[in-house]
């Protein structure tokens, strides 16, 4: 028997430090990085060569995917997501160590870029590991509201990064924000992670994988099973990318195009995205109910569509510069689009791959894609802005991502469920 709130508060705790170590890098690549370790840089590329840091973190997640992948499904979800709480804990704590250009020279960026590409290794089997504990040990008819509680960590991971690093700018000069203070947010993840660690390891295994170990049924190569799928792989890959871009618009590049190129406080875009996931935190969750009822096909067709509507309004609220239109843009992208999509996906995920294999499965088609849609979506949206100097192209690659994703779930209904995914007794599950 296994509890769903202690199995849920492992997974969503831990998300949530997790994804406080990748997110924390985020508003210092876009306020800080740019300063620090690129100070010859004009403005504008030197926040294009910060996200470009900040980038390098989304193409070591597939690599980390695999071998992630193929370990949870040979040795168990828990044990892998006890190893990524670790290595991202120790690379985000180091990260607040590092000494400045100022100070090493060319070895300071260098060092940084080698730290988020370990930040990125494991970020790449966080995600699908926590998503299957919940789901595989859910109630069939509650998978949505359990899964969307991953939505959750992650986007109360974002807020804990943002408020840490908006309380530390606020209480401190910008002199001291820039030698020592940005690093506060850095060095803080050590007390997070201890407490992530206490809690997952208070945990059992997922009642599916757990079940499928006793039956004998895992994979010795899981990848190669996962593979043979590749229709499955590229589904959830294209999903992704349509998700992730517009996400990372919201949520990264927005804090770059409020400071630098409207000139508005930078303190306005940190609180907007504060606000925007909280709010998201209530809307996965209900969207999670929802989809528990109609169909998570059902609600992630609505947050692709609502994307293609939105992604040119955002830009046009936020050009006004009115302070609450801004926040109210970073508010409805985050809310609507992002937590109907974000909140189904472990649920419909996962099946498209059976048990044996379905961490590997997930996480190559995953994480694959957030080298596009998470790590190049603020590089690309800056350097169109750049070069164009004006939004509708960073809006028009919000609504074609978002078209590709809507057309390939509209054509995946044959595939789903094409993998056995396994139903465990609702004794079992309580």
């Amino acid at each position: 028997m296994i509890s769903m709130r202690k199995v849920a508060t492992a997974a969503t705790v831990g998300t949530l430090i997790e994804w406080y170590d990748f997110f924390v890098y985020l508003p210092a690549a876009a306020l800080v990085f740019n300063k620090l370790f690129f100070p010859q840089a004009e403005p504008l590329t030197g926040t294009l060569l910060a996200f470009g840091t900040y980038a390098t973190g989304f193409l070591a997640r597939p690599l980390g995917a695999i071998v992630a992948g193929h370990y949870g499904d040979r040795v168990g979800r828990k044990a892998l997501l006890i190893v990524t709480l670790l290595v991202m804990g120790v690379s985000t704590f180091l990260i607040g160590l590092l000494p400045t250009y100022a100070s090493v020279g060319v070895a300071a960026p260098i060092m940084l870029l080698a730290l988020r590409i370990v930040q990125g290794f494991a970020t790449g089997g966080e995600w699908g590991g926590a998503a299957l504990m919940v789901v595989e040990s859910a109630p069939p008819e509650k998978r949505n509201v359990w899964g969307s509680l991953i939505t959750v960590g992650i986007l109360l991971g974002l807020v804990l990064a943002s408020v840490a690093f908006t309380v530390v700018n606020s209480a401190v000069a910008e002199q001291a924000f820039l030698s020592w203070g940005w690093r506060v947010p850095f060095l803080l993840s050590a007390v997070l992670v201890a407490v992530g660690l206490y809690i997952r390891l208070n945990v059992g295994e997922s009642t599916e994988f757990a079940n499928a170990s006793k039956r004998g049924e895992t994979q010795k190569v899981p990848l190669l099973e996962a593979l043979k799928h590749p229709k499955n792989i590229l589904i959830i890959f294209f999903i992704r990318i349509a998700e992730n871009f517009s996400f990372y618009t919201f949520a990264a590049f927005s804090l770059t195009y409020v400071s630098t190129v409207l000139g508005l406080p930078r303190s306005l875009a940190l609180n907007a995205v504060i606000v925007a996931a909280l709010v998201e935190c209530v809307t996965a969750v209900l969207f999670g109910m929802v989809a528990d009822r109609i169909g998570s096909r059902k609600v992630m067709l609505f947050g692709l569509a609502f994307q293609v509507i939105f992604a040119f309004p955002f830009f046009w609220l936020m050009e006004t510069k009115a302070p609450g239109l801004v926040m109210l843009a970073i508010v409805i992208g985050f809310a609507m689009a992002n937590g109907a999509i974000s909140s189904v996906q472990p649920d419909y995920f996962a099946r498209f791959f059976g048990v044996n294999f379905r961490y590997s499965g997930i996480s190559i088609g995953r994480e694959g894609a957030t080298i596009i849609g998470g790590g190049l979506a603020p590089v690309i949206a800056t350097a169109l802005v750049a070069s164009t100097n004006a939004s509708w192209p960073v809006a028009l690659c919000m609504v074609v991502t978002s078209l590709i994703g809507l057309a390939v779930v509209l054509g995946a209904r044959k595939a789903e469920n094409t993998a056995a995914v396994p139903v465990a007794t609702a004794a079992a599950r309580t």
